[in-house]
């Protein structure tokens, strides 16, 4: 017996698609990557150059979740109150604002 979900498939390939993607910036890593960590998580940081210039490449080893930042993202979290930034740690891996806002 098989245990099966609704939208498996789906969701595998979207893993794969997000593992190639991850090891395709990784390749383009310029400089020696920041590992930066507490008690509560680790963070890996490192610059990435894309096509489309650098980005800030964030990684978390423990979670498997990473996000790559334009200049102009990164620009845009010094805009954020720390009000946003518990939001985003009292909701972990759920969006702030839903897709139908």
């Amino acid at each position: 017996m098989k245990l099966e979900w609704e939208g498996e498939a789906e969701d595998r390939q979207a893993a794969l698609r997000a593992s190639e993607e991850r090891a395709q910036l990784e390749a383009h890593t310029t400089g020696t990557p920041v590992v930066l960590g507490n008690e509560f998580s680790e963070i890996r940081v490192s610059r990435v150059e894309t096509r489309n210039g650098s980005r800030l490449m964030i990684h978390s080893p423990r979670s498997g979740q990473w996000v790559a930042l334009c200049p102009f993202e990164l620009e845009a979290l010094t805009w954020q109150s720390p009000a946003t930034f518990s939001a985003m740690i009292g909701h972990p891996f759920g969006p702030l604002v839903t897709e139908d806002a």
